[in-house]
């Protein structure tokens, strides 16, 4: 039996909580700066909002969450909850990407864009580790 001495969330989603923290800033500032024009590609036409300013808008609230999950530890779960829920939220826009074939971020074939699709749920499971939101299982409880 395992026993931990600390109250404090698990080392792995301490590790979750800065890899979602630092890949969601990071992501947010590649959209107000180098990566703009690529992620306009990601931004489905019905979309009601100039692809630009749909990206500008994303770009900031992904910084926000990303240094939300970094500098605010004792609101992870919360910060994790939003995390996922934006990222759930813009999936549309890698769908329509990749049903559209609509070449931006290097994702410049079919093949690319459908792993990238896979690739979103990974994300969706790291934000929510960080946050202690994934049901535990067997030798961890």
């Amino acid at each position: 039996m395992v026993t931990r001495t600390s109250s404090g969330p698990p080392a792995s989603q301490q590790l979750a909580r800065w890899v979602a923290g630092a890949g969601m800033a990071f992501a947010g500032i590649s959209h107000l700066t180098f990566a703009r024009e690529g992620f306009r590609a990601q931004v489905p036409p019905w979309v009601p909002i100039d692809a630009d300013d749909t990206v500008l808008l994303s770009g900031a609230v992904e910084i926000s969450l990303g240094l939300g999950l970094l500098a605010l530890p004792k609101e992870r779960r919360r910060m994790a909850a939003l995390t996922t829920t934006f990222l759930v939220a813009v999936f549309p826009g890698n769908i329509s990407q990749y049903k559209n074939r609509v070449d931006g971020l290097g994702l410049d074939t079919d093949r690319k864009r459908l792993v990238r699709l896979f690739t979103e749920p990974l994300m969706w499971a790291t934000a929510l580790h960080a946050g202690g939101l994934l049901p535990r299982t067997g030798a961890s409880r």
